[in-house]
């Protein structure tokens, strides 16, 4: 076991460092960050000794090297739009980011799970039908679209919540339902295929045969070895929410990762697009180690299984 997750481990490292080439490279396609900073009119001794201030009159690999060996001390440089430490202020952001990720991710689980379940439940029949078709046009409405749908009804109309902002619960609830429509379609499927194929299952025919209560066979029996894909798929949608929740952050003007990210991009500002793209690669790497881990506790037979193969 040791053996196996220190292989992922590495890969998670490998990851991380080739994700830093990437970001190198097409953050500098932006265009040169000098042209924002400087008034128009400036002379080009001016100009020059920006560059030359920024550093960015140095070789690529010479830059490349100087941001990569900074990066390893936490140091992400300096933010040309804010004006203060990149790191420092992406981790400042980041609590309303997770905060976000985290009521969506339990608002998905909420009502996912258990849809998923009863339509396992009552495969073939008019429940099933309707919680599948339900699902089907949740999954094909845009995020973006069902925000302003929301902003329009509960925010303009009615005035029962706030339309942006960060102000407390209220403020929560529309931008967390509109980041949770796609995990919630994705675990409530997984849920009714993985729940559906553990129920012929010779074991839950053995306890209900035994005169368990159908309670107990789901609980003991059908839900611990049915919802063990759905670990993968909330630890995956936990990723996507925190690296995803752009477009959604931006309509609602809520103060996270994303929309600082869209601020560094319009100000071709490298140091924050830089460290919102690496932190939050690290995150995600330590969420997929996190349900490494899970796996293995859950189910014996992975564990033996990836044990064999390390």
């Amino acid at each position: 076991m040791q053996r196996y997750l220190l292989r992922r481990l590495l890969q998670g490292v490998a990851v991380l460092w080739l994700l830093t080439v990437i970001v190198f490279a097409i953050s500098r396609l932006s265009g040169n960050p000098v042209d924002l900073l400087l008034p128009e009119g400036a002379l080009p001794s001016q100009r020059t000794a920006l560059i030359h201030q920024l550093g960015l009159d140095r070789s690529e690999p010479a830059q490349y090297w100087t941001f990569l060996t900074h990066a390893l001390r936490g140091d992400f440089g300096w933010s040309l739009r804010f004006q203060t430490g990149a790191a420092g202020l992406v981790l400042s952001h980041m609590p309303a980011t997770i905060e976000l990720a985290l009521a969506a991710l339990a608002t998905a689980v909420v009502i996912g799970l258990p849809a998923g379940i009863l339509a396992a439940l009552f495969r073939g029949r008019p429940a099933d039908y309707g919680i599948t078709s339900a699902l089907t046009i949740g999954q094909a409405v845009p995020s973006f679209w069902l925000a302003i749908l929301l902003i329009l009804w509960l925010g303009v109309d009615l005035h029962v919540l706030p339309v942006g902002g960060r102000t407390g619960f209220e403020s929560l609830i529309m931008p967390a339902v509109t980041l949770a429509i796609v995990p919630l379609v994705t675990i409530a499927r997984i849920t009714r295929s993985s729940v559906g194929a553990v129920l012929p299952q010779d074991f839950v025919r053995t306890a209900e045969s035994k005169g368990l209560r159908r309670r107990t066979v789901l609980s003991r029996h059908v839900l611990r070895n049915g919802l063990i894909p759905v670990v993968t798929v909330g630890g995956i949608a936990m990723g996507q929410l925190l690296s995803g929740a752009v477009i959604t952050e931006q309509i609602f003007t809520w103060p996270g990762v994303g929309w600082l990210t869209i601020q560094a991009i319009e100000a071709r500002d490298y140091a924050v697009v830089q460290a919102v793209t690496l932190l939050t690669a690290a995150i995600i790497v330590g969420l997929n180690l996190l349900v490494d881990f899970l796996y293995f506790a859950l189910d014996p037979r992975i564990r033996d299984a990836q044990v064999a193969t390390a």
